[in-house]
């Protein structure tokens, strides 16, 4: 039995949601970065980290733990004077393009006081603190000093004296 080399009508393509549809276009298949594995069908099928494992985690998920482990602890430590007041993280300073043309230094966090029936605030800004460390701990570490001191700009106190082991980590 000999095969025919005559074309069919019959053809078969992937579909690609971005390629131009109706007579007269040239159907064009999926480009190989658009392609969810590799050319032979070997690559990755799935995340590489399953949710339920600790290193599905994000930076940023990481980073809002560690400030909300500071406020707890000055928290358990100070109880009732701390009730109300909020403690949230931002990626950047609002006025960031404006420090860096007055080459002005950028500040790590900031205190906002109660208003509108609200607690007060204080926020850390996570790049700004992430650029000055170099290992996670030294991180860690960071953040914390920034919400003592925001917390005791607040408070009216000295740091040392909102948390006896301010600055003493290094």
């Amino acid at each position: 039995m000999q095969s025919s080399n005559h074309e069919s009508g019959f053809s078969v393509r992937l579909a690609d949601p971005d390629a131009p549809v109706g007579p007269g276009t040239e159907p064009v298949g999926r480009s190989f970065s658009r392609r969810r594995r590799n050319r032979h069908g070997r690559g990755l099928r799935g995340e590489v980290v399953l949710p339920t494992h600790p290193g599905h985690r994000t930076r940023s998920d990481r980073f809002d733990d560690m400030v909300l482990d500071s406020a707890q602890r000055l928290h358990d430590i100070w109880g009732k004077t701390l009730d109300g007041v909020r403690f949230g993280v931002d990626e950047i300073p609002p006025d960031l393009e404006e420090l860096a043309a007055n080459a002005a230094p950028v500040p790590m966090g900031s205190y906002t006081p109660a208003a509108g029936g609200e607690g007060p605030m204080i926020t850390v800004y996570r790049r700004v603190v992430e650029q000055a460390c170099s290992t996670v701990e030294e991180l860690q570490d960071l953040v914390h000093d920034v919400v003592v001191e925001h917390t005791a700009e607040m408070l009216g106190v000295a740091p040392e004296t909102l948390d006896p082991v301010y600055r003493r980590r290094y």
